[in-house]
């Protein structure tokens, strides 16, 4: 069992940065599939940014280049570096975790999922 805490959500200027935290138990974090989903309000929950134990990364296209995901190992703990915030990245944003990816990034494939930080971000 694998329990996720998100942290670092908040009220954002268009332009403005935010860093997301995702707080895991567990000793066998490093072992974890970490992603990053999102889901605003009328819309279905979608892929961000995953990094898988070996630290390598995977982005969706409409943040490449804005959004930097991360993992410390030590911590238990994979970040989420928010830079360049459009309105349109407003949503909920979701840490889960799987052990063993094995479709790809998608939200039904992920086993363990946190509640949820909230971004704004106002125009």
């Amino acid at each position: 069992q694998v329990q996720l805490v998100e942290s670092g959500g908040g009220l954002v200027q268009a332009g403005g940065s935010l860093r997301l935290s995702c707080a895991a138990s567990g000793r066998t974090f490093s072992t974890y599939v970490m992603g990053w989903f999102r889901q605003a309000p009328g819309k279905e929950r979608e892929f961000v940014a995953g990094v898988w134990s070996d630290t390598t990364t995977s982005y969706a296209d409409f943040v490449k280049g804005r959004f930097t995901i991360s993992r410390d190992n030590a911590k238990n703990t994979v970040y989420l570096q928010m830079n360049s915030l459009k309105p349109e990245d407003a949503a909920v944003y979701y840490c889960a975790a799987v052990q063993r990816l094995r479709v790809g990034f998608q939200a039904n494939a992920m086993d363990y999922w946190g509640k949820g930080t909230l971004v704004t971000v106002s125009s």
